[in-house]
């Protein structure tokens, strides 16, 4: 039975085969999904800079950031993770041993979250440390000379270390979206499947603005300096056109094929690990920290539902998008 499935979707596969119009295809992603993914993630940052002072800033960066949230939550549980699963189930793969005697698109999803756990603890221990002992020293020095000291200091560094994490939180969560922009690059360059590329060049340029606008939330929150912004705009800009490029040169160079079963298996242990990845970094570090640990949200119920709203949109709109992507 499983058999007849392979040749089924093998006889499927070579009637869409056709290089030429896939190479096509594949130049004019290149340059549609770097645009795309300009505008998605510079337009919460630039919005950010304008209104920046502003009496509804603050609040509106939250909701954006909610969105964004949704947007990264869906992206890993709707697209990344059911697309690990796929090609771990391809009947290619899951007919060997091991693949076909335990859930590994699972067991490396739950490794993604662990490690993204372990990433988080240490640089978070990092950054208290860091912070902490020179104005421990300080106030030492201080009770030496029977200075003394009122609390401004300690909301001060509570602010620095607020400020810190949400820095960290944006770099970690940039990290796994590139791994998976990567992913999705790679496969589309090696793939001569012009029934596949068609609709996935619509869809991953909606795909990259509504994750740019995600990512770009959390950059414009956590308050970077303008080269450093610029730098992760870029980084996330060329992540999947170069994906797709290099997909390209490794088919060319070795006719590496995007069904061939160690392909598909390595796109879906990668894809597991970032999946887990964007699971953790949406739900801890960005659903708990914002509608739990937020003052500003814990200050009005107003915000509190209007952000709920902003994280089911997100989570909507990218959702839809898995009919095409």
């Amino acid at each position: 039975m499983a058999s007849s499935a392979c040749v089924t979707d093998l006889a499927r596969t070579t009637a869409c085969r056709d290089g030429a119009a896939a190479a096509h295809l594949k130049v004019v992603s290149i340059f549609v999904i770097f645009v795309t993914s300009v505008v998605g993630m510079s337009s919460p940052v630039l919005l950010a800079g304008i209104f920046r002072g502003k009496p509804l800033y603050d609040k509106a960066i939250v909701v954006i950031k909610c969105f964004a949230a949704g947007v990264i939550l869906s992206t890993s549980l709707v697209h990344v993770l059911p697309d690990a699963y796929a090609a771990l189930a391809d009947c290619q793969v899951a007919s060997r041993h091991p693949w076909k005697d335990f859930p590994f698109a699972g067991l490396v999803t739950l490794v993604g979250a662990l490690l993204a756990l372990l990433v988080d603890l240490a640089a978070s221990s990092h950054v208290e440390h860091a912070q902490y002992s020179p104005v421990v020293a300080q106030e030492k020095e201080l009770e030496l000379g029977g200075g003394c000291h009122g609390s401004g200091g300690d909301g001060e560094r509570g602010e620095e270390l607020v400020k810190l994490k949400q820095r960290l939180v944006s770099q970690v969560l940039e990290i796994g979206i590139i791994f998976h922009s990567v992913i999705i690059g790679v496969t589309m360059g090696m793939s001569q499947n012009v029934c596949t590329i068609r609709p996935l060049v619509a869809a991953l340029a909606f795909h990259q603005i509504f994750e740019g606008m995600g990512l770009g939330g959390c950059v414009a929150q956590a308050g970077f300096s303008f080269g450093t912004t610029a730098y992760m705009c870029l980084m996330f800009a060329v992540t999947t056109p170069m994906g797709i490029m290099l997909g390209i040169i490794l088919f060319s160079l070795t006719g590496y094929d995007d069904s061939n079963p160690n392909a598909l298996i390595l796109e879906g242990l990668l894809g597991s690990v970032s999946s887990g990845i964007l699971i953790y970094m949406a739900l801890v570090d960005l659903i708990a920290v914002d509608f739990f640990h937020n003052k500003l949200m814990n200050s009005t119920t107003r915000l509190k539902k209007i952000s709920f709203v902003a994280l089911t949109l997100g989570s909507a709109a990218m959702s839809i998008l898995a009919l095409w992507a």
